[in-house]
């Protein structure tokens, strides 16, 4: 391969091989012979097959989805210019500066990988889940059996008639509904104030006034807010049912969201908890990695 070669394959192959295992949140290893992530990693950390990354690599796939394109940019940590190149390489069209964005900066990446003791996930402003640790699949289970397009906290919050919850595989009850819904419809509609133009968050509203009442019945009040924390019960098939603090924090202009579940330590709810995420995902699930 030719050090000039700037193709979509050479480039991708360039990232894989200056991100460390630590960098991208997985443990080093003893037998490693390049400092870089093998394939398979790069695969199981943006939710896509080891072919897909060879075909992708080697040149006889050039043209990946903006699904994919956008796991690989949060999988192998890129920046928002080396994410706009990657579309770019794709053939496509780069998220526009009024577009949401699913792309996790490095640093809140790191961040959040290292956040070890608690169930932890990352929203886009629309509320599509994009991240999620092990801790979080252990807890709720793992998200990636559920198809991308349904990860989605407003959709299983006001589903359509025949939907099931999608982001947790056993009853989670949050302790005052009636507040949690209208603060997901306020925060909503403040995002459609920073994202006028966004056609999924557009779609994603007309969706739920159509096919919700409870929805439609909030979303005409007009509120305008944020959702920032409240309290769940998790049913959890090993341990019982654990009562978690649910923190919801927000991470700059993107609006992504940052949600935390934890419970006091020294409490049965700390213990529960602890046991839960030791214990790692229930029915020998899949890895609970990003996508």
């Amino acid at each position: 391969m030719s050090t000039h070669d700037a193709s979509l394959g050479a480039t991708l192959r360039a990232w894989r091989d200056r991100l460390t295992p630590a960098e991208a949140g997985l443990p080093s290893g003893r037998s490693r012979r390049a400092a870089g992530l093998r394939r398979e990693e790069v695969a199981d950390l943006a939710g896509i097959s080891v072919d897909y990354v060879v075909r992708l690599e080697q040149g006889r796939f050039t043209t990946p989805s903006a699904q994919v394109v956008a796991a690989l940019a949060r999988a192998l940590r890129l920046t928002v210019a080396e994410r706009d190149h990657l579309y770019r390489l794709a053939k496509l069209v780069p998220p526009a500066d009024g577009e949401i964005s699913d792309h996790i900066p490095p640093g809140l990446n790191r961040l959040v990988s290292r956040l070890g003791e608690a169930a932890v996930a990352v929203f886009a402003a629309d509320w599509q889940l994009i991240w999620w640790n092990r801790g979080w699949a252990a807890l709720l289970g793992d998200p990636s059996s559920t198809p991308p397009a349904l990860r989605n906290f407003a959709r299983d919050a006001f589903p359509l008639a025949g939907d099931r919850p999608s982001l947790a595989h056993w009853p989670v009850t949050s302790l005052d509904d009636d507040e949690v819904e209208a603060a997901i419809v306020a925060d909503l509609r403040r995002a459609t104030g920073r994202f006028p133009g966004d056609r999924r968050l557009a779609g994603l509203i007309q969706t739920l006034v159509k096919g919700n009442a409870r929805f439609a019945e909030l979303w005409t009040a007009g509120a305008v807010g944020a959702h920032r924390e409240n309290h769940k019960v998790v049913a959890h098939p090993t341990v019982g049912d654990i009562t978690v603090d649910c923190d919801v924090m927000t991470d700059g202009d993107k609006e992504l969201k940052i949600v935390v579940l934890t419970a006091a330590p020294g409490t049965e709810d700390g213990t529960k908890l602890r046991l839960a995420l030791l214990a790692g995902i229930p029915d020998s699930e899949g890895a609970g990695l990003p996508v």
